[in-house]
């Protein structure tokens, strides 16, 4: 929980990863590109107090992930979001069965989904069913731009990933986080492309697809699709960062998605471990759009603890304490609305 003022913050880390790039883990030279690219994001959009050298980013472990998430970085709850690829590195880079263990030791604190690729066909299918039972799946992480053998991406309206939805579907898992943002070293940038969630929204509509890091650098194609898809949510990792680099490019992506898609349909995120949550938090709680900017609405305080925690905390049936919650919100003034309630 985060206070200031007065006032009380249920927060959600909605989007965290507990990764392992170091040399031995390497499985050429690409998880080296990969992980390079990682840091220079971390490098560049990073306040110079919250620095890690190159070392300790490669593996920070489950100790320092506690620490840095709960300890010190006001999360009540957070959600693993691992990426496999395993064209790039031996064991992974998500280290599934480190978080898993975190995950059971800290059930109240922690949240593991994990991931799929409907490249692997039937054997993959079996193995989501597996996962599914094993960890109690309410959410997967996708990544289309992930390499397998010679495919170097996959689209979410692909024959084969319509069945793992489908399945997905069948197993309560609905939370469907999809990575719909800046390209990474060596995968490509066209891979990310937010157009395929258009579809599957429209399909699928028992899920909820978060697009991860809200389809930057697509932000308007994202909020032109958000605005008709009820069940379309943004993550904000990845936009975070830019609120100490960038505060007026900030104030332009949540000014544009609180306007298309609406504050009951945002989730902040850390990316941890690309950022720490605690210096995150801080600023998005004193931040407020500039006056000058006045095309926007300012992010009110209610908007802000549906962000920071209490929207996350919806999708996955989180207790959240009464003296953190809010009243019943409306539905967005903008955005989809249901039929009943149109004029």
């Amino acid at each position: 929980m985060y206070s200031k003022d007065a006032e009380n913050y249920y927060v959600v880390d909605a989007h965290i990863a507990l990764w392992d790039a170091r040399p031995e883990n390497l499985r050429n030279v690409h998880g080296k590109q990969f992980i390079d690219c990682f840091y220079d994001y971390h490098r560049n959009l990073s306040p110079e107090s919250e620095l890690w050298s190159y070392e300790e980013y490669l593996y920070q472990g489950g100790e320092r992930l506690l620490h840095d998430i709960f300890e010190i970085g006001y999360a009540d709850h957070a959600i693993f979001q691992p990426a496999l690829l395993g064209e790039f590195y031996n064991n992974g880079f998500g280290q599934t069965e480190e978080a898993w263990a975190l995950t059971q030791q800290h059930p109240d604190k922690l949240t593991y989904n994990h991931c799929f690729d409907p490249r692997f066909g039937e054997q993959g299918l079996k193995q989501l069913r597996e996962d599914a039972a094993r960890f109690g799946l309410k959410g997967v992480k996708l990544y289309t731009a992930e390499w397998q053998g010679e495919s170097r991406g996959y689209k979410l309206t692909d024959p084969w990933a319509y069945r793992y939805l489908e399945a997905a579907q069948e197993l309560g898992i609905k939370n469907i986080h999809v990575h719909k943002g800046p390209t990474i070293r060596p995968l490509d940038r066209d891979a990310f492309d937010v157009a395929d969630i258009d579809h599957v929204a429209t399909d699928f509509t028992d899920l909820n697809f978060v697009v991860e890091h809200c389809g930057l650098p697509r932000l308007e194609d994202f909020c032109w699709i958000a605005t008709q898809e009820p069940n379309v949510y943004a993550g904000l990792a990845v936009a975070m960062p830019f609120i100490h680099t960038r505060p007026r490019y900030f104030a332009q992506i949540i000014g544009e998605l609180l306007y298309w898609v609406g504050e009951d349909r945002i989730l902040f995120s850390s990316d941890y471990a690309l950022w720490t949550p605690k210096w995150l938090v801080e600023r998005f709680v004193d931040f407020q759009i500039p006056a000058d900017m006045s095309e926007y609405a300012p992010l009110s305080l209610e908007a802000k603890k549906k962000i920071l925690g209490l929207n996350a905390a919806r999708l996955y049936d989180l207790k959240v304490p009464a003296e953190l919650q809010l009243p019943a919100a409306d539905e967005p003034a903008t955005g989809p609305r249901e039929p009943a309630a149109a004029s």
